[in-house]
C-alpha cells in the first residue's frame, strides 16, 4: 500500500489502528531564500509562476498571455498553493496529480493547454539553472479527443445566404464561408487589406475577444509574423462589387452621423451604421438566433470555415491547397481535421484496388437460388 502523503495530511489514530487520514492544516508558507522579484530554486512554485508571467508578458501575443494568466491564477495556483511546494520540490507526481484532478471536471484538450503552460514555465526554470531538469517531461500528456468538424453542405449554405441577404451580417457570413475565415480574421478585415486594382484581399489582422482581469474586451493583433495566417486571396467579382458599395455607404454614414460616428474603428470593414465594430460574441449569438429563426440546422459561426473546407474537398481540391486557403500552419492540421471528409481520395483508392485485383465474376444470386 502506498503511504506517500501530500502536504496537508498527517497520521492519526483511529480505533486503536494506525491510519492515514487527510486533515486540512493551516498553511504556513515556508521562508523563501530569494529577494522579491528574484528567481530562486527556493521560491514558492506559485510565486515562480507569477514571476514567469511577468517575464513572458511582452514576448507573447496578448491573447496568449491572457490565457496563461487565467490558467495560472484560476487553476494552477489554487491547486498548488496549499501544498507550499518550492520550485525545487516540484516533481512529476505533483503535476500528474494536478492533471488527474482537472480531468474530473474539464476536457483533455483543456488539460493539454495546462500541460503546455507548465512545460513551458518549467523549461524556462531549467534554462535559468533553477532546476536540474524539467519534471513536466516525465508526465504523460492527456489524450486529446478526436474532433469531428461540423459543416453545411452547399444547399444549406445557399439557404443560409438567402435568408440573411437583408441582414446586417449578410456580407460577413458570405465572406467567412467563401474564404474559410476564422471569426477574428473576418472581423479584423480592414479596407487597406483590399486591393481593388489587383483584385486581392489579404488576411493580416485579427480582432479577438479576450478577458483582461475578468473584463471582456476586444484586442487587435497583426499576424504578419505568422506566415500561415498571413495569406493573400483572390477578390472575386461578386465580393468586389459588394465591398465597393459598402465602402461608399460607410463614407456616407460617417458624413451624416458626424460626431456620433465611432471613429475608433475607422478602417474596419465590418462595422454598423454608427461605426461600431461587430462584436465577436454578438456575432456568434446572433448567428445562432438566425439559424433557429429560419429553421436551419444549428452549427457554430466557426463551422462556416469547416463548410468551406468540405466544399473544396468535394470539388477535388488537394489538402495542400486547402491548407494554404485556410491558413493552417501545418498540413497535418488540415489532414487531421478534414481527412474524414476526403471521400474523393477513397474513390480513387477503390478504383486502384479494383484495377489491381481480379475479383471472381461469380453469380451470387444464382448460387443462392440453387
Amino acid at each position: 500500500m502506498d503511504t506517500a502523503r501530500y502536504p496537508g495530511e498527517r497520521k492519526q489514530k483511529e480505533g486503536g489502528r494506525s491510519a492515514y487520514k487527510a486533515e486540512k492544516l493551516e498553511f504556513v508558507p515556508p521562508k523563501e531564500d530569494a529577494l522579491p522579484g528574484q528567481l530562486s530554486p527556493d521560491m514558492l512554485f506559485c510565486n515562480y509562476l507569477k514571476n514567469w508571467l511577468e517575464i513572458i508578458e511582452k514576448t507573447v501575443e496578448q491573447t496568449t498571455y491572457n490565457s496563461y494568466r487565467m490558467i495560472v491564477y484560476k487553476k494552477i495556483i489554487p491547486y498548488f498553493e496549499s501544498f507550499g511546494l518550492k520550485l525545487s520540490e516540484i516533481e512529476a507526481r505533483h503535476i500528474q496529480s494536478f492533471y488527474t484532478y482537472e480531468l474530473r471536471s474539464v476536457s483533455g484538450k483543456t488539460v493539454i493547454n495546462e500541460h503546455n503552460l507548465l512545460h513551458r514555465a518549467l523549461k524556462y526554470a531549467f534554462k535559468m539553472d533553477l532546476i536540474p531538469f524539467n519534471p513536466a517531461d516525465k508526465v504523460d500528456r492527456p489524450k486529446k479527443e478526436k474532433y469531428i468538424a461540423d459543416y453545411y453542405r452547399a444547399d444549406e449554405l445557399d439557404r443560409l445566404f438567402e435568408v440573411t441577404k437583408d441582414h446586417p451580417y449578410s456580407l460577413l457570413i458570405q465572406m467567412t464561408a467563401f474564404y474559410g475565415l476564422r471569426r477574428g480574421e473576418a472581423l479584423g478585415l480592414r479596407w487597406d487589406a483590399v486591393d481593388f486594382e489587383a483584385n486581392t484581399i489579404t488576411i493580416r489582422h485579427v480582432a479577438l475577444e479576450t478577458k483582461v482581469d475578468g473584463v471582456k474586451q476586444i484586442i487587435f493583433e497583426d499576424r504578419a509574423k505568422t506566415k500561415s495566417s498571413l495569406r493573400t486571396l483572390p477578390l472575386v467579382d461578386d465580393f468586389k462589387s459588394k465591398l465597393t458599395v459598402l465602402k461608399e455607404q460607410q463614407e456616407y454614414n460617417r458624413r451624416v452621423c458626424g460626431e456620433s460616428y465611432n471613429k475608433r474603428y475607422i478602417g474596419y470593414i465590418f462595422v454598423d451604421p454608427l461605426g461600431n465594430l461587430f462584436h465577436p460574441d454578438t456575432v456568434s449569438s446572433q448567428f445562432k438566433s438566425i439559424l433557429k429563426k429560419n429553421g436551419l440546422r444549428e452549427i457554430r459561426f466557426h463551422d462556416l470555415r469547416h463548410s468551406c473546407a468540405s466544399l473544396l474537398l468535394a470539388k477535388g481540391a488537394a489538402m495542400k491547397e486547402i491548407q494554404d486557403w485556410l491558413g493552417h500552419s501545418d498540413i497535418s492540421t488540415t489532414a487531421d481535421i478534414y481527412s474524414h471528409l476526403d471521400f474523393s481520395s477513397k474513390v480513387t483508392s477503390a478504383n486502384l484496388m479494383d484495377g489491381a485485383l481480379n475479383i471472381p465474376k461469380e453469380d451470387f444470386e444464382q448460387k443462392w437460388k440453387v
